[in-house]
């Protein structure tokens, strides 16, 4: 009576646990699953897809596990079959060595033709002209640097809908990860190096981005806002971000100074180079005011 009573009360503990975290999820907000940008879109399909392909060797297996557990206790009088000496089935060798085999087969074939196809450097193309934006991870902020509308922002990105996005990235600071999760996977930002991203937002929001690579005593802090507006609206906001104060190199160099500090700032940018100096800080030799200098100095 007792193990009835000991099995009776893991299933109302299991069923319990499976209501709570139901329930939980009702009100919880799974960015990765809302996806809003169509590279996030392909990715949530890719993850859907691997997920789905897996559960046809997971629920067999806890299956098993179950039933093996039950029907071959120790306290099982009903199973009278004793066989010493059998260790081995063609049918079930061939099930738990073919079917996994089968699937790894497919799911490779799927992986691989979906990282060409969602490759971050592999730009996306419709009949409108993409922008391109340059980010800096600094301790422990974000800047923006618009290169074509001559302007830069910190901790806030505003982007139109439906118009791809170049993502240049880079670091002054230790390596960092950019993310937007409702339009897209993560790059990393390092420090003398330029990596690449491509996004689009297929509708107007505001999306969380973030870090996701710790970086330090202001990580959890380092946070942002994408904000994707009609074109009209984006051309408006470039408009007012020009009366902004200027960004130039002296400038630079002290909003990157180390700060836990989060409020949104906007900047009409002086220098067209200043993505440039940022990476060529970290090379032998580097100009930083119009005269090369010696690293470190």
């Amino acid at each position: 009576m007792r193990r009835r009573y000991k099995i009776g009360a893991g299933i109302i503990a299991g069923l319990a646990i499976g209501v709570g975290i139901a329930m939980w999820s009702q009100t919880a907000e799974f960015q990765v699953l809302d996806a809003q940008g169509e590279v996030a879109k392909k990715q949530l399909d890719l993850l859907i897809f691997a997920s789905t392909l897996s559960l046809f060797v997971m629920i067999p297996v806890f299956a098993l596990v179950a039933f093996i557990s039950l029907r071959y206790r120790e306290g099982n009088r009903k199973v009278h079959l004793y066989r010493p000496t059998w260790d081995h089935s063609n049918v079930a060798e061939t099930i738990w060595w073919g079917l996994p085999a089968l699937l790894i087969g497919v799911l490779s074939v799927i992986i691989w033709t979906s990282s060409h196809d969602l490759d971050p450097y592999k730009p996306l193309v419709n009949d409108k002209k993409p922008v391109n934006v340059q980010v800096v991870a600094l301790q422990w902020r974000w800047l923006f640097i618009y290169p074509d509308e001559k302007i830069a922002t910190i901790n806030h990105l505003t982007i139109p809908e439906k118009t791809p996005i170049n993502f240049t990235i880079t670091a002054d600071a230790p390596m960092n990860s950019f993310w937007i999760p409702k339009l897209g996977g993560q790059v990393y930002a390092m420090n003398g190096m330029s990596t690449k991203l491509h996004l689009m937002a297929d509708s107007t929001g505001d999306f969380n981005g973030s870090s996701v690579n710790l970086s330090g005593k202001g990580f959890s802090k380092m946070k942002f806002i994408t904000t994707a507006t009609s074109e009209t609206q984006y051309k408006e906001w470039v408009k007012q971000a020009r009366a902004a104060k200027s960004l130039d190199w002296e400038v630079y160099t002290q909003i990157a100074k180390p700060t836990e500090k989060t409020e949104k700032q906007s900047y009409k940018l002086e220098d067209a180079m200043l993505y440039d100096k940022i990476i060529e800080k970290y090379m032998p030799m580097h100009e930083t005011s119009g005269h090369m200098k010696e690293h470190g100095e």
